[in-house]
């Protein structure tokens, strides 16, 4: 078993200074299967001091590949990772996630288990991503009630055989935005009933920054983005599970309209509360609370797009019929 760890970055060189370091202090056991591994590196046009960095610290790097192409977003990225990769196993990590020293380690002894356990190899590993606003120490966060995910394929810490991405197409390209790229080829590999195997010993670190007021504008983009994304998601599976994941139900405008008080709660209205928190030490709490109204920006974008896609749909159609 070989390891290629395919990593999408974009400006996040500070963090992915620790991300590529801890996968160069990886422990394999001297019984292990894994013969060897390596960290493909996709830098998706950074703009920040990104390859001047790896450039000067190649040397300390040694199982880094880099490859390079022009701002496409991750899942060009990622498709750029495994087409360049030679191992026979793809872990995907992002460029934001620290992981422990016995990360390969933890997947390959749970992908072995996994495949005696039923004969084959119609599996993957996901392992345990802990989120965490300590850059000096990430490592040192403990799991919390809202690191569970529930997420059936997501790229954050996850490893499968090669063969199983390719068969099933890569990423699509299409979700140029953020969100559901993952959860998109999630659904085609579950149509090859590959079995989900949680391998919590596997620990990845997801660093972010402790929430400030001076993040919402771009947390209300990314939520946007999401909704965007997310009826493209659903163009391409159009199920209800897909609508249930990506909030598009009359239930979920009714809940987060509801919760936001028709919107009157929000980034404005919700600043004094926010901040006080913070001042109070307590900023991710503050980020639990502003989830109010960014949920709801997010189930607009999801309304609002699906009602011009059915626009765009409805003239397509009309002009198809003419012909």
């Amino acid at each position: 078993m070989f390891f290629s760890v395919v990593i999408p970055t974009y400006n996040r060189q500070p963090i992915l200074e620790k991300c590529l370091k801890a996968l160069e202090k990886q422990h394999l056991s001297p019984e292990s299967v894994v013969t060897g591994y390596e960290v493909v590196l996709v830098d998706d046009g950074s703009t920040d001091n990104t390859l001047s960095w790896l450039a000067s610290h190649a040397t300390q790097l040694p199982h880094v590949k880099l490859f390079q192409q022009s701002h496409q977003g991750p899942a060009a990225a990622r498709n750029n990772g495994v087409e360049n990769a030679i191992g026979d196993t793809i872990i995907f990590i992002d460029s934001d996630l620290v992981v422990t020293e016995n990360f390969l380690q933890a997947h390959a002894d749970a992908l072995v288990a996994g495949y005696q356990k039923i004969g084959s190899d119609r599996l993957f590993t996901y392992g345990r991503v802990i989120n965490t606003c300590n850059f000096e120490n990430p490592t040192a966060e403990p799991y919390k009630i809202t690191d569970f995910s529930a997420a059936y394929f997501a790229t954050g810490n996850v490893a499968i055989s090669r063969h199983w991405l390719e068969k099933a197409g890569l990423f699509d390209t299409q979700f140029q935005l953020y969100g559901w790229e993952d959860l998109e080829l999630g659904v085609r590999l579950k149509k090859f009933d590959l079995k989900l195997i949680k391998c919590p010993a596997a620990v990845g670190y997801h660093w972010h920054p402790p929430f400030a007021l001076n993040q919402i504008p771009s947390l209300i983009e990314k939520e946007i983005q999401r909704g965007r994304m997310g009826v493209l998601f659903y163009r391409k599976h159009p199920c209800w599970e897909v609508r249930m994941m990506i909030q598009m139900t009359w239930l979920h405008r009714l809940l987060w309209g509801i919760l936001s008080l028709g919107g009157c709660l929000n980034e404005r209205t919700l600043a004094p509360l926010l901040q006080a928190l913070i001042n109070q030490g307590k900023p991710q709490l503050a980020l639990e609370i502003a989830r109010i109204f960014l949920n709801w920006y997010n189930v607009k974008a999801v309304y609002q797009a699906s009602i011009i896609k059915d626009f765009q749909w409805e003239i397509l159609n009309s002009r198809n019929e003419k012909k």
